[in-house]
């Protein structure tokens, strides 16, 4: 039996729609695997009720498929599903990693993105790599139609998740098929600003460069309180703020690691002034899915 600790993982970061991810530290995903003669799925913890057991339609089964590696599955779910944290491709990464692994299969990090993205599309329709990357490669990365880039960053941030439910497919629906120039120009400078930034490990220029004019207004008004929430980490000690992929998940870029406590607490608070229950993580971005037991 192989255990694999597969990581959340925040998408897009703002101005890099589809492109951008980054593996969070925890919450996360526990995936263990056995060889067996047909592929099982096992789920407990958060939101388990709502994560398939049908192998054709749990990520991990079908990433099993993809490697011709039948397996006992047990997922033990740390990333609530619809969090915008990633929660299906964590499970999917997960499994990757540790099929790979025990059927001794030979791929490098990089080809198992793409055998865990095959596993991704079972829940969004496509095979989108921006979450199953960062949670296998870690760090912040960066996903085209060449390949996937990654960076070793390290950025305190705070992920806070409000008890509610933002569907892919309306997070999705909102976004516009269209962006005025100006728009276009202000995109690109951010993003190539977060990419200077992961790179130089300066969470100034992260945070400053976490925001875009088109996707993120058009999402945070799917999250009920997104912009008290927003104001109030500011206050406390955040460099930006910005939906976490497709949302209700807010991410908050910290200056440094002591003042995450403080936004973490801004958060949570404005979350339930605005009526909403939430809790929030204190992490940052680290490794991608560890093999930590046998």
């Amino acid at each position: 039996m192989l255990t694999v600790r597969a990581p959340a993982t925040s998408a897009n970061l703002g101005s890099g729609f589809d492109v951008f991810g980054a593996a969070l530290t925890h919450p996360a995903d526990v995936v263990r695997v056995e060889r067996a003669d047909e592929t099982t799925i096992e789920v407990t913890g958060a939101g388990e009720s709502f994560v398939p057991t049908d192998p054709a339609k749990n990520t991990a089964g079908v990433v099993a498929s993809e490697l011709d590696a039948p397996a006992r599955i047990r997922i033990d779910k740390g990333v609530r599903p619809s969090s915008g944290l990633g929660s299906s491709a964590a499970s999917a990464a997960g499994a990757a990693v540790a099929l790979n692994e025990l059927y001794d299969r030979g791929h490098s990090r990089e080809e198992l993105v793409r055998i865990a993205a095959e596993g991704e599309a079972v829940v969004s329709g496509d095979a989108h790599a921006d979450n199953v990357a960062p949670a296998i490669l870690g760090g912040f990365t960066v996903v085209t139609d060449d390949g996937v880039t990654s960076v070793d960053a390290h950025i305190p941030v705070v992920a806070c998740l409000p008890e509610t439910v933002v569907s892919t497919r309306d997070a999705r629906e909102v976004v516009p098929d269209s962006m005025a120039m100006d728009d276009v120009v202000e995109t690109v400078g951010n993003a190539a600003t977060l990419v200077a930034g992961m790179c130089r490990g300066d969470p100034e220029l992260v945070g400053r460069a976490a925001t875009d004019p088109v996707v993120t207004p058009a999402r945070s008004e799917l999250v009920e309180g997104y912009d008290a929430v927003a104001e109030a980490a500011g206050e406390a000690g955040a460099t930006g703020v910005t939906v976490s992929g497709a949302g209700p998940g807010v991410l908050a870029v910290c200056r440094d690691w002591a003042s995450r406590r403080a936004v973490a607490a801004a958060m949570v608070g404005a979350f339930e002034e605005s009526g909403v229950d939430a809790r929030a993580y204190r992490t940052e971005i680290g490794p991608g899915a560890e093999i930590f037991d046998s």
